[in-house]
């Protein structure tokens, strides 16, 4: 007889685990696959960087992130004009390996400079292969530079974030004497009295002037 009151017992114990076990015994396998499909990609995008197009240096959205340098998804049209003496179209970017986001806007002067900075060193390294081996057009690079061009394997330009630097400074007697909460105390004060103090000076001024 089953006495006060307790839970009925109803353990359900047979529950068949094997059968819900994810295995991921093909993960050597898939790695070789992804690594020869990387190897095919390189050789059928051939002169081109492995990594795709180059991209801009943008800050994250929000509060939150807005300090973070990230690769963003193209450049503006604005710096493809302030780029170069008579610009890049933006019909031709894409066809020399930049990224164009033609609803991008450029807020500050820093980072349109850091970006038409990007975009020139780009287009120093930049070596454009003739469409048709017989036939070199305008802009096309010359045989020389051909021969010894080489398909960039990897990350072309990563973003590098600036390590901030700190400055090392011997501690003085008179850093030693200096009371910071009193410090702080007297400006609060200071600022707190600054309404009545400017009121009597102009009353002062006044009778002064009687």
């Amino acid at each position: 007889m089953v006495k006060h009151n307790n839970v009925i017992p109803n353990g359900h114990f047979k529950k068949h685990w094997q059968n819900y076990v994810k295995t991921w015994f093909n993960q050597p396998a898939r790695k070789t696959r992804r690594r020869i499909a990387r190897q095919k990609k390189a050789v059928k995008i051939f002169p081109r960087p492995t990594a795709g197009p180059l991209r801009p240096l943008v800050h994250g959205q929000t509060l939150k992130y807005n300090m973070k340098v990230r690769a963003g998804r193209g450049f503006s049209l604005e710096e493809l004009k302030c780029s170069v003496a008579a610009g890049i179209p933006k019909k031709l970017a894409p066809t020399i390996g930049i990224s164009v986001d033609h609803r991008r806007k450029n807020r500050s002067l820093e980072s349109l400079q850091a970006n038409v900075q990007r975009l020139k060193t780009y287009k120093a390294k930049l070596v454009v292969f003739p469409r048709r081996a017989r036939k070199s057009k305008a802009g096309d690079s010359a045989a020389e530079e051909l021969a010894t061009a080489t398909q960039v394997q990897g990350q072309y330009m990563p973003v590098v974030l600036e390590k901030p630097t700190v400055e090392l400074v011997k501690i003085t007697a008179e850093m030693k004497s200096f009371k910071a909460y009193n410090k702080l105390r007297v400006e609060r004060t200071n600022e707190r009295h600054v309404g009545v103090r400017q009121k009597r000076a102009a009353e002062a001024e006044k009778e002064d002037k009687k």
